[in-house]
């Protein structure tokens, strides 16, 4: 387990960009990618607003024949590889392929192809259903169609763990590689589930927010949040060996330097209320990479702006971190992308990598009200700029998953 884990490249597909460029550039101008809701009418919904991504043609990637074979989810994930492939410089034909795999991870999967083919069945009777409707909203075909997009033969897997899909995804394939199961993984999470049924499920749930302000939507840690925001999108990175990506002479990244994941044991959809969970997977990405929390410069959190989710990581963040949980700066990218499900630690991730290549840690977007129960250093109103070692991401599913991932700038000394 002595092998060190580098971050080799990335690719995204956001509400603000569908590139890690565009995606950052939004970052750095604050800009929030939630509007009204263009999918389908909202007339009879509460929730009008989304995050969905813009100007995405999977024409504009792909041959028609291979995009019709996937599934929105899928082919967010296969563009944002291809992206992540090609600035990692990874040569497939110059690898092992059975020794660079994939954990690609999905939330839900093709809300749209179900929702598609049983209005189908109702209307037509079962011999019309689609043939491929199995294949093209199970889960596992974003790490399934990469794997074959780009001849990837190694471990393939797909972790499901809900809000915190993508962060296990990572998590998951850095263990592969650290214990030589694999010299480079491509990994993160996808989601397209801003469809009818999305919507309506978890409206009911009470988890959204009914606000039709696109700016006061997506407000984590703010006093008035309310519920999240569904977005939607894709991120993957490029998981690497440090020593097989020195020998190519890959661009290095970032350093992966720990990996905490708990359960709560506690309710199928709110965090436990002390926030000791959250708070031991904070605890074990610190222990492993060998760091007090002191060192820690900034926290992404899940903050995804519903009332017990912000409140209850806040405990654990302060559980986690003692006296030093009054200093460490936080924020939540949510605040301008929604809650990407399954994409979302994988999009966070990324903002964790370029925020300490370039110095830039951001802020809450449309934060204005202080709640006294959250009380930490969020940033707000403006970014911070400075010099940054350490990132810590964290994640928070449905069913109590609990994740978080520890980068560290990398140092070639």
């Amino acid at each position: 387990m002595n092998r060190r884990v580098v971050i080799t490249g990335m690719g995204a597909i956001t509400p603000i960009g569908n590139s890690v460029a565009e995606f950052w550039d939004g970052i750095l101008t604050n800009k929030v990618g939630i509007d009204r809701i263009t999918r389908f009418s909202t007339e009879e919904y509460k929730a009008k607003l989304a995050g969905e991504v813009k100007g995405f043609q999977a024409k504009n990637y792909m041959d028609n024949r291979t995009a019709r074979r996937m599934e929105l989810f899928s082919q967010y994930a296969v563009v944002a590889a291809k992206e992540a492939i090609e600035q990692a410089g990874l040569c497939i034909e110059d690898e092992d392929p059975y020794r660079v795999g994939t954990a690609i991870g999905s939330g839900i999967g093709s809300l749209e192809a179900m929702e598609r083919e049983h209005q189908r069945l109702l209307e037509k009777g079962p011999g019309r259903v689609n043939p491929l409707l199995v294949p093209l909203m199970i889960t596992n075909m974003a790490a399934g169609n990469v794997s074959i997009q780009f001849g990837l033969k190694g471990k393939s897997i797909n972790v499901v763990t809900a809000c915190a899909t993508g962060t296990h995804s990572i998590g998951e394939a850095y263990r592969s590689i650290q214990c030589n199961d694999a010299e480079v993984m491509i990994a993160g999470g996808t989601e397209s589930a801003i469809t009818p049924l999305g919507i309506a499920g978890f409206s009911a749930l009470t988890a959204l927010s009914f606000s039709e302000d696109p700016l006061r939507a997506s407000i984590p840690f703010d006093k008035e949040r309310n519920g999240f925001v569904m977005g939607e999108g894709a991120g993957i990175v490029v998981l690497e060996e440090l020593e097989h990506a020195i020998k190519r002479k890959a661009p290095i990244l970032a350093e992966l330097v720990g990996y905490g994941a708990t359960s709560d044991a506690f309710h199928i959809t709110s965090p436990a209320e002390d926030g000791a969970g959250a708070a031991k997977a904070m605890e074990y990405a610190i222990r492993e990479a060998n760091i007090v929390p002191e060192q820690v410069d900034y926290i992404n959190a899940h903050g995804t702006s519903t009332h017990h989710n912000d409140l209850f990581e806040t405990l654990a963040i302060k559980k986690a971190f003692g006296e030093h949980a009054a200093k460490v700066r936080i924020s939540s990218t949510k605040s301008m992308i929604g809650h990407l499900l399954g994409a979302a630690g994988a999009v966070e991730l990324i903002t964790c990598v370029k925020s300490l290549e370039e110095g830039y840690l951001h802020p809450i977007v449309g934060y204005q009200i202080k709640d006294p129960e959250c009380d930490l250093d969020y940033i707000t109103s403006k970014g911070v700029r400075g010099d940054f070692q350490y990132a810590l991401s964290n994640s928070l599913g449905f069913g109590g998953h609990n994740a978080s991932l520890l980068i560290k700038r990398y140092d070639d000394l």
